[in-house]
Order: C-alpha cells, then structure tokens, then sequence
C-alpha cells in the first residue's frame, strides 16, 4: 500500500512538472520504476497504459484554457502515432541506452539556447511575430520523438518542446499545450503496439492505476499554471529543466564519479535558479512597460 501511494505522489508531479513543461512525466516515471528493476519494455508500456488517462485530461485542460496551436496538432500526430506503433514493437532489440547519450547531447544545447533566448528577449514584437514551422520539418519531427518516446518510456515532450520553444516568436504556454495534447494520440498509437507484441499480462495494473490517479489530478492544475506563468519565466524553467534532465543522463554514461555529479549538479541548480530569478525580474519590467506603451495588448502573463 505504501508503494502506491508513493507511485500515485509520483504520478501527480509527474504531471504536473508535464502538463506545465511539456515534459517529464514518462522520464520521471520511468524513472521510478526501473529504480524497482522493472524491465524496459514493460516499463513503457505501463507508463503509456497510465498515460491515456493522464493525456485525455491534459489535452482537454489545455484545450480549454486556449494552450494550443491548432496548427501544429495534425504534422505531428499522424508521423508521431506510426513511429511511437515501430517503436514499441522492435523496443526489445534497440539498443536505447546507446542512442540516449547522443539525444542528451543535442537536448542539452537546446535547453541551452532556450534559456538565453527568453533571457534575452527584449521586445513584445519579438514574441508577437511567430516564424512558421513547415509540414517538412514537423513530419520527421513527429516520428523521430513518437519513436524515441515508445523506445524509452518517455520523448515526446523532451524532444518536441525544446526543438518547438526554439523558435523565434513561440509562445511556451502554447508549445507546452500543443505537445501535451497531442501526446494523447501518441500514447494510444504506443499503448496498442506493447498490448499487441507484449500481452496484457505484462502490465502492472496496480502501479498503472496508482500513476493515473496521481496524473489525472494534477493536470488541470498545470494546464492552469502553463496559462498565467509568463513567457519570460515558463521559457527560462523549460530550458533549465531540459539541461538538467539530460545533463544527468550525460554524466551517467560517461560514469563521473558521485561526489562530482553532486558538485556539478549543485552549480547548475544555483545558475537555473538565478536564471529564473533574473526572468522574474525581467518580466516585471516588460509588464510595466507595455502597460504604459500598449495599455490594451495582450497580456503575457
């Protein structure tokens, strides 16, 4: 009893760090359960059994608060529900713990560039004048992050939130929106390809239901969260996160002794915290501003 109110604790800030980043709640999961020794595949399959329900309510929730760039949805459903159906089919024979170092890499530094962009944003007009993404670009987009997201338990908002948020002119709150909805139709498309080359045997019903209970609480409140949090600091906290998720994966693989992980760790927490201090401040000012330049615009917060 113990353990599932722990996974269903998990579940709910899982979610809620997924549903106000676009990303976290198969990584931090997955996490969870392969700590218990639980095999690869049956861990992503039990998470994307979980995450039905979890993805059903975020999407709705973010549909609801206007978190989502209608443009975006169907380039990255349709390549991102075949891959997510591959890739939980050949899960058992790719070597993901080889990929993941090279994916962390490339993570990382868009975790960085995120982070000095918001910080250094000077202008509404900047934000206002959105670059299009083209059909070319999001269709190996979509695949490339449903396959890796069925591959490891969890990709779809770690690869498509920081590559979307890298954009000149995006609006986090409708990147992170668009990503956690269209994550329901990727769950789906992975869920029936485990159910099918692994059975429904293999489930851990009990930790399935304990990680949606926690999820689905917590995913209106995010949706909620992702639409009064202002740009400035949801962009600083999205790409901090997104270093520091990867830079733990990177520092595993290159097996950097603990009490260095721990220093290395402590820096990058004390520079993400004074980064999204300094975002803070910086979207005072920029609130100020524009409400004596543009007393009627749109407010970013």
């Amino acid at each position: 009893m113990r353990k599932l109110i722990i996974f269903t604790l998990v579940g709910f800030f899982a979610q809620l760090i997924d549903g106000a980043l676009g990303m976290s709640y198969g990584l931090t999961s997955s996490t969870l359960l392969i700590a218990y020794g639980v095999a690869p595949a049956v861990v992503s399959s039990s998470i994307h059994m979980a995450e039905i329900a979890t993805t059903a309510v975020s999407g709705y929730s973010h549909y609801k608060f206007d978190n989502i760039d209608k443009k975006l949805v169907l380039p990255l459903i349709i390549p991102g529900s075949i891959s997510a159906f591959l890739g939980a089919a050949f899960l058992s024979s790719l070597p993901g713990e080889k990929i993941k170092p090279f994916i962390s890499i490339f993570l990382l530094l868009l975790g960085v560039y995120i982070v000095a962009r918001f910080l250094l944003m000077k202008t509404s007009n900047e934000k206002r004048r959105e670059v299009p993404v083209k059909n070319c670009f999001l269709y190996p987009l979509g695949a490339l992050a449903g396959f890796f997201d069925a591959v490891g338990g969890g990709g779809w908002g770690p690869i498509n939130t920081p590559v979307l948020l890298s954009r000149k002119g995006a609006l986090p709150r409708k990147v992170i929106g668009t990503v956690d909805t269209t994550e329901f139709a990727i769950t789906i498309s992975a869920t029936l390809g485990f159910l099918l080359f692994l059975g429904w045997e293999q489930l851990h019903w009990l930790w399935v239901v304990s990680f949606m209970i926690g999820g689905v609480a917590a995913a209106p409140l995010a949706a909620w969260l992702v639409r009064i949090v202002p740009p400035f600091i949801l962009g600083v906290g999205a790409g901090g996160f997104i270093i520091l998720t990867n830079l733990r994966t990177l520092l595993l693989a290159l097996n950097i002794p603990a009490d260095l992980m721990v220093l290395i760790y402590v820096v990058m927490v004390l520079g993400w915290v004074a980064a999204i201090i300094a975002s803070i401040r910086k979207n005072f000012h920029f609130q100020k501003r524009e409400r004596i330049v543009e007393p009627k615009g749109e407010n970013f917060g």
